[in-house]
């Protein structure tokens, strides 16, 4: 069975450019040519755009001579098969967000904190993260001005309008993927992320509400409509935790409010 073989890099799974090549079909030096071209104009376009964060340049050996080839980040990934097409290149993308999505999560399982003490240390630090990136911009200012602003007005978001500004967020997210296609994708990674930290199970949660609507009466027209945020929605605590893990993704994309 064709798989997406992964390894991890600097604590984050990664993906070879022959490994893309030879699952997409396309020869490895016309990889790497995409993937020069890319870095070339991210760096014309923007300064200050962190490559390592998308491609890690490496080389391989064969018959006793190195060659050129890079490391794939998630997000060095998405921009190179992005122009990708056909129904061959869209079922190796699924296996691909399939691959990263177990491997980003056999990762965090493994930093996973064990009690309520941990939780709290650890969304403390969060805090402290987001407070230290913000006085970083502004003491080396590599940030402009607006920049600063997306990311406050991101954070004063709050739960009064939180489905309608929640999912404005979500598409935009979506969209510096590379378009609607990936609104599912940011969705789940979102749900997965507030199973985790609220310890709950939204799906099951899902089932539960439908038989209950159901022994109520209520039409399965209506039943079918209902969603992971309707249940949200049900529970103060866990429309908290699904506004923040909105921001922190908005936020790591520089999306705008």
């Amino acid at each position: 069975m064709e798989k997406v073989v992964l390894k991890v890099e600097n604590g984050q799974p990664v993906v070879s450019s022959r490994e893309v090549a030879d699952d997409f079909g396309k020869r490895h030096s016309h990889v790497v040519e995409a993937i020069d071209n890319k870095i070339e104009s991210l760096t014309a376009e923007n300064s200050e755009v962190k490559i390592s964060k998308l491609f890690i340049p490496t080389t391989f050996n064969h018959n006793g001579n190195d060659y050129k080839e890079y490391l794939l980040t998630r997000d060095g990934f998405t921009f190179i098969v992005m122009g990708f097409t056909g129904a061959k290149a869209d079922s190796w993308k699924f296996k691909y967000i399939e691959a990263f999505n177990k491997m980003e999560q056999y990762i965090k399982e493994k930093q996973k904190p064990k009690c309520i003490e941990d939780v709290l240390i650890q969304s403390l630090q969060e805090m402290k993260d987001v407070k230290y990136q913000l006085e970083t911009v502004k003491r080396e200012g590599k940030e402009t001005k607006e920049e600063v602003q997306a990311i406050r007005d991101v954070v004063k978001l709050d739960t009064t309008s939180w489905k309608e500004d929640s999912t404005k967020l979500i598409n935009k997210i979506a969209q510096t993927l590379g378009g609607n296609e990936y609104i599912r994708e940011v969705r789940r990674e979102i749900y997965k992320l507030l199973d985790k930290r609220m310890g709950v199970n939204l799906e099951q949660r899902l089932i539960n509400k439908r038989r209950r609507m159901a022994d109520e009466g209520v039409c399965k027209s209506k039943r079918d409509k209902l969603n992971k945020v309707s249940v949200i929605g049900d529970d103060k605590k866990l429309i908290e935790g699904y506004v923040y893990i909105v921001k922190e993704m908005a936020i790591k994309y520089g999306v705008k409010a």
